[in-house]
């Protein structure tokens, strides 16, 4: 386990990160590739949406490009307090301070489930995902973004030292686990120079 995939830890790094996060955040997860991504999904007439580990807004900000009953969750109260400068805090977006493997929702609640940044942080990832299975409504979607697994070997034991990064294989896996059937994956990048994301789609089974 990575010394970010501590929720402690992770708390503290955000608290300092939040201050450039989102002029950071631009070189790995771009506008584009959140357009990408959501192009993905289906967007239903008023859906309701949770952003899960919405930290400053910026897949917040795409999804209400989409949806009009936004939700957005974070454990980082500095990350959120950037949202709030951006939506309000009782305004355009509903948000919760929470923990993504006990949401604090009911079941079948979200049209769509959407998680950008935030799974490499989880302690029990395959939880999470259950979490966001949970919440969706049957039928529903669920979208997650993680950092793609790098090929270089010395790249790979930095990435196993500090948070999860993961390829296809172990994406399969997860998803597996957690009792997904339907769920296809994606690999985005900003530039050839850059990180790559891995963007899995899940449709929640209808049973």
């Amino acid at each position: 386990m990575g010394i970010l995939e501590n929720k402690s830890n992770a708390r503290l790094f955000y608290k300092y990160l939040s201050k450039v996060y989102d002029r950071v955040n631009r070189f790995t997860w771009t506008e584009e590739m959140r357009s990408e991504a959501l192009s993905w999904l289906e967007f239903d007439d008023d859906p309701k949406v949770l952003d899960v580990g919405c930290g400053t807004g910026f897949g917040t900000e795409g999804l209400l490009e989409h949806a009009d009953d936004v939700h957005g969750l974070d454990q980082s109260v500095h990350q959120m307090e950037k949202a709030f400068g951006k939506f309000g805090k009782h305004d355009r977006v509903n948000f919760y301070r929470g923990d993504a493997e006990r949401l604090p929702f009911r079941d079948d609640a979200f049209d769509v489930v959407w998680s950008s940044g935030s799974i490499e942080y989880w302690p029990n990832p395959v939880e999470g995902l259950r979490e966001l299975r949970r919440v969706a409504k049957p039928g529903g979607q669920v979208l997650v973004v993680g950092p793609d697994y790098p090929h270089n070997r010395v790249l790979q034991r930095v990435a196993d030292a500090i948070m999860l990064f993961y390829d296809e294989d172990e994406a399969d896996r997860m998803f597996e686990a957690a009792g997904y059937e339907a769920f296809d994956h994606h690999i985005q990048q900003a530039s050839p120079q850059s990180p790559r994301a891995i963007t899995t789609v899940a449709r929640v089974s209808e049973e």
